[in-house]
């Protein structure tokens, strides 16, 4: 848990219920914060008590003197066969969602959760999923990429009449590797792009520029083979940003959605073919835009789903009568079987 991505909060939040579930469950449990090391039950307790989340994510120059400070556990000192029987990973963004850690655990040979360190690196590269998602038959938004180190061509007034010509307004603009909308936003004047983009440059060396998509957010969590309840949100804000994630009373999610049978069956069948497109394994989100029409839209996958009190995954495993300690059960029994 924990680690140095923006989506630092989260991780901490999420591990340590994950942490205190497991042991209703009968297992021994060391909570590990792959920047500071193994935390104590007294650590435990503590952050327990603080909250941990805050209603914005940590600044990006708080974390990367955090990175700097020690050189990060995960790499200090691995698990090892005999000592540790599966590695739960409550970790969100950065390089606990990216595939460098399941690299580092593909070594040991000590099974983890969530999927494997090219699934994990594919999903996390929102472009390229997005190209999977198609080959796989899935319709996705249109896009447009910018990557440091190009010429500064979207800083010219004709590159980004172009742009929004070929996308319209409004258009989404976010880090390609990047979670819980950190760096995103909803742009919906042309003026408005250049900015959006140095925004999210902040946050990668990627920046996606995606077409708006109108219409109600849905999201179909994968257990395994499974599709779990298919869940609607409702955010409080004009997008799900980061605020309304985190912080309660600021989005409305409903599981079941109110759908009808034939919409549930064809967004659990399309989140299954994006699951196995990106060759995801363990539990998975699958987010998309339902327009008016009832065409559906993959956004994107998220490999390592937050899990807590707020997140959506336990709210579908609710839904499906699964409870939040057999819930993470069945993730720990899903890595021991693959």
């Amino acid at each position: 848990m924990g680690g140095t991505s923006s989506e630092r909060d989260v991780s901490l939040a999420s591990g340590l219920r994950v942490a205190a579930a497991l042991r209703l469950q009968g297992h021994t449990v060391s909570a590990v914060d792959t920047a500071n090391g193994a935390l104590t039950a007294e650590e435990e307790k503590t952050l327990l008590a603080s909250g941990v989340m805050r209603a914005l994510p940590p600044e990006t120059e708080v974390l990367s003197q955090l990175a700097r400070q020690t050189l990060p556990t995960s790499v200090q000192r691995l698990p090892t066969q005999g000592e540790t029987d599966v590695v739960f990973l409550g970790l969100h963004g950065g390089q606990g969602e990216d595939g460098t850690i399941q690299a580092l655990l593909d070594l040991t040979g000590v099974p983890y959760t969530g999927s494997g360190h090219l699934a994990s690196a594919l999903a996390m590269d929102k472009d390229l999923s997005k190209h999977l998602f198609r080959a796989a038959g899935v319709t996705t938004p249109d896009w447009q990429m910018v990557r440091r180190g190009d010429p500064d061509t979207w800083r010219i007034a004709s590159w980004v009449d172009a742009t929004v010509a070929a996308l319209g307004l409004p258009v989404i603009v976010k880090p390609s590797k990047q979670g819980s909308t950190v760096g995103l936003s909803l742009v919906k004047s042309r003026e408005d792009v250049v900015a959006a983009i140095t925004e999210a440059f902040r946050h990668d060396d990627e920046v996606m520029i995606e077409q708006f998509i109108p219409g109600r957010e849905l999201t179909v969590g994968i257990l395994g083979n499974e599709a779990l309840p298919v869940g609607e949100i409702i955010p409080k804000h004009e997008i799900y940003d980061y605020e309304c994630k985190y912080t309660p009373g600021m989005a409305m999610e409903v599981f079941p959605a109110s759908i009808s049978d034939a919409q549930r069956i064809s967004v659990q069948a399309l989140a299954q073919k994006s699951f196995r497109a990106l060759k995801l394994s363990g539990c998975a989100r699958i987010d998309f835009r339902m327009t008016d029409e009832g065409t559906f839209y993959c956004l994107e996958a998220n490999t390592l789903p937050g899990m807590t009190e707020l997140s959506l995954i336990p709210q579908a495993a609710a839904a499906a009568g699964i409870s939040f300690p057999e819930l993470c059960e069945r993730i720990v029994q899903l890595a021991v079987r693959t």
